[in-house]
């Protein structure tokens, strides 16, 4: 999924320093994409142990842990070229602004995403039983997701055609487009993005023994296992 403004018409640009063959932007965005691409291949699987929380709830946890870390780096990469952007950086401002149905989307899309993570990590520590407010946790996940899925459908729809060329550019080391100038630091590009899933993968495995809660451990009682079968029901 690549970063905000990355195939936008080109904004006014009288008043801006002349170009300078900046590859900031160009950097930028491929981290986002490659990032993207991660999320999309980690929220597919994660969709797929809904299908049956009974069996695939360890998976459930496992993933949603796991998602953490990436999603961290894409929003990070992602606010660091909105603030770019609106700070007035040159190479940032001849990049242009999104179209303005995904301007509009991108709040959603951090906000749903950030939801939907932080109420399933609620869940796994808190448990079905507490509220945030007037509302029960579970419920908010739920919702949450079902947000979360509509704006990604948009957002995925806008992008995807584009991660091929990002990421195999990078991998390739040549420039996106034609006349673009060829962005450095692949190596920190790619070391984040590792980095990203081995802190995701680190919370994974500490946070995934939470799934224990829910699938009826001898040693947790009735009252938990009734709450996995409740949990795996509403889901």
């Amino acid at each position: 999924m690549p970063p905000i403004g990355s195939d936008a018409a080109q904004p006014h640009t009288q008043g801006l320093p002349a170009p300078d063959q900046d590859p900031g932007p160009a950097g930028n965005e491929r981290l986002t994409a490659s990032t993207g691409a991660v999320l999309l291949v980690l929220f597919a699987a994660e969709g797929v142990t809904i299908l049956s929380l009974t069996r695939l709830l360890t998976w459930h946890y496992f993933l949603g842990f796991l998602l953490i870390g990436p999603v961290l780096l894409k929003l990070g990469s992602t606010i660091y070229r909105f603030t770019r952007y609106y700070t007035d950086a040159p190479a940032y401002r001849r990049k242009g602004p999104p179209k303005p149905l995904l301007r509009i989307l991108g709040p959603f899309v951090v906000i749903t995403s950030v939801t939907v993570v932080g109420t399933g990590v609620a869940l796994g520590l808190l448990g079905t039983n507490d509220r945030i407010g007037p509302f029960p946790l579970l419920l908010l996940h739920k919702a949450s997701f079902v947000c979360w899925a509509a704006v990604m459908t948009i957002h995925v729809l806008a992008y995807i055609w584009r991660l091929p060329r990002l990421i195999g550019a990078d991998v390739r080391r040549h420039p996106a487009r034609h006349g673009e100038p060829q962005p450095g630091h692949v190596a920190i590009r790619w070391s984040l993005l590792v980095g990203s899933l081995a802190i995701g993968l680190t919370i994974a495995l500490l946070g995934t023994p939470l799934a224990s809660k829910w699938t009826g451990a001898p040693h947790h009682g009735h009252r938990v296992h009734v709450g996995a079968q409740h949990q795996a029901r509403s889901t």
